[in-house]
């Protein structure tokens, strides 16, 4: 990953704490704002459940499975350049 992981494309889907990331495509627990089909940003490659970065946070993150945890940073290494 490199800069903020707006770019990242890989296929980690659990957050830094180890909760299973939600699919981008489903409701539930937590309801997504950002639908793959509707959000006009298929560069963003919001598929399966893999950790993204759609919104330009500090890094990838996913919205989990767990009703308690809303979302969560996910722990994708840095490249050095």
């Amino acid at each position: 990953m490199q800069c903020n992981g707006e770019d990242y494309h890989g296929e980690v889907a659990r957050t830094e704490s180890g909760l299973e990331c939600q699919r981008w495509d489903a409701q539930e627990p937590h309801i997504m704002e950002f639908i793959p089909t509707e959000s006009g940003r298929p560069w963003k490659d919001l598929k399966m459940n893999y950790c993204r970065n759609p919104d330009g946070e500090l890094r990838p993150w996913c919205f989990t499975t767990n009703p308690n945890k809303r979302w969560e940073y996910c722990n994708i290494p840095r490249c050095s350049n």
